[in-house]
């Protein structure tokens, strides 16, 4: 590991500073790779090449497609629908809207679902008189395990995809079960552990007359927002023709990558929207905090760091490949929760590369390992996904505040059991692999 230290020391700093939000963790990778490059450690040209292009352009092609999908006003109309449907009720609301959130988490992201959601679940609760902490949290831990389904529902699972070259259909096919049984599991416990908080409010007709009042002010509220409709059909069709080619890349031959920038710049050409007002929503902060990371990661990989790993740590545990499996689903897990797990999953794929190099365990399970613990176990605190930070942000605009141990005492237990899922499923999987 000759000259390992100065990138160890950089990517060990940055780490910190993504994780404790010191500085704009864009801010913070690129700065890393700045420092590199200055001293020498990498040139320029090959620091570029580390970048996986293939994830930057998924990750901008998705994002571009739900900027003009938000701007149809389609997002809002389905909130307010959803809101509707509840009738007032807090467990409807627990539950249409964890359905929703974990439907939308799977197909666009789990940080936009949640971007969409937590305003109108806020309103919705506060003006019952219900503590809106709680739903905020369930929504933001569904949002994390709704995206696990997908490739394109959660940063992890798009970075796995992208670098290893697994299809849109190996991730629905091999994640959905674990994904539904750990939905199902998350709403008994929430609902479980706040019995009193889900008891039906007919009971009071004047609850009841102030519930149809307040729906009718989010109705009027939210519906500020004027419906394009040939912009959202146009979003529709594009967005269900990137499905398509996704679900059909072992026919097309097109990268998710390929596909997520032709329909998004298709739409940009057919849709007639301001491209510049567009692009400005875009999320350029994260596009650059991917590729500061990919340069890190790379760095170290070639200075000999991700091998030592490998061998010093998760090829010590022996050869067993159940030992194997379940000790990359639990590292990934706990890790993960306690650091953000967009960095951690850069860093462990070329590890879990070398843990397949040598041994002999079938059937890409150790990504579906990873995959499974980075997006479980970011819901153990605020800091361990982007949804969850996205989401306690929002409700801090709105004058509700969630506390690091609020979180968890909602979110720890949930994580524990759905981790505990995803290990019986691994274990069932790899023993009728072998």
């Amino acid at each position: 590991m000759e000259g390992a230290v100065l990138p160890i020391v950089v990517f060990g700093i940055v780490y910190l500073a993504i994780t404790f939000e010191l500085v704009n963790k864009a801010v913070a990778a690129m700065l890393g790779v700045m420092i590199l490059l200055a001293l020498h450690v990498i040139e320029d040209h090959d620091a570029v090449s580390l970048i996986d292009i293939e994830t930057i352009m998924l990750l901008l092609g998705m994002m571009s497609i739900v900027v003009i999908l938000r701007k149809s006003g389609v997002f809002t109309l389905l909130s307010v629908k959803i809101a509707e449907l509840t009738q007032g009720s807090p467990l409807k609301i627990l539950i249409l809207f964890s359905v929703v959130t974990a439907t939308m988490s799977a197909f666009l992201d789990n940080v936009t679902t949640v971007l969409i959601i937590i305003p109108i679940i806020v309103e919705l609760t506060a003006g019952m008189g219900l503590n809106p902490r709680l739903f905020v949290i369930s929504q933001a831990v569904i949002s994390n395990i709704g995206g696990t389904a997908t490739l394109i529902g959660d940063p992890p699972n798009i970075i796995i995809g992208s670098k290893v070259g697994l299809t849109f259909n190996q991730f629905a096919v091999n994640l959905i079960i674990p994904v539904l049984v750990s939905l199902v599991a998350a709403l008994l416990m929430i609902w479980a552990a706040n019995r009193e908080v889900f008891r039906p409010v007919n009971t009071s007709l004047s609850k009841l007359f102030s519930i149809q009042l307040l729906l009718e002010k989010i109705r009027l509220e939210f519906l500020n927002t004027p419906i394009d409709p040939a912009l959202l059909a146009k979003g529709l069709s594009c967005l269900g023709l990137a499905i398509l080619l996704f679900v059909t890349q072992t026919i097309t031959k097109l990268s998710p990558g390929i596909v997520a920038m032709l329909v998004a710049m298709v739409l940009f050409s057919i849709s007639k929207v301001d491209v510049e007002e567009m692009l400005e929503e875009i999320e350029w902060s994260t596009l650059l905090f991917f590729a500061g990371l990919f340069i890190l990661v790379g760095i170290l990989e070639e200075k000999g760091v991700i091998e030592w790993i490998a061998h010093n740590v998760f090829l010590r545990i022996g050869d067993n490949p159940y030992v194997i499996v379940l000790t990359v689903l639990w590292v990934s897990g706990i890790v993960s929760g306690f650091l953000d797990n967009i960095p951690f999953t850069i860093t462990m794929i070329p590890i879990v590369q070398l843990i397949m190099e040598t041994t002999s365990i079938p059937h890409n399970i150790l990504w579906w390992s990873l995959a499974l613990g980075a997006c479980f176990g970011g819901n153990l605190t605020i800091i361990g996904a982007s949804a969850n930070i996205v989401s306690i942000g929002m409700a801090k605009q709105s004058g509700v505040k969630i506390s690091f141990l609020d979180f968890m005492k909602t979110s720890a237990l949930i994580t524990l059991v759905t981790l505990c899922i995803a290990s019986g499923y691994l274990a069932l999987y790899l023993w009728l692999s072998l």
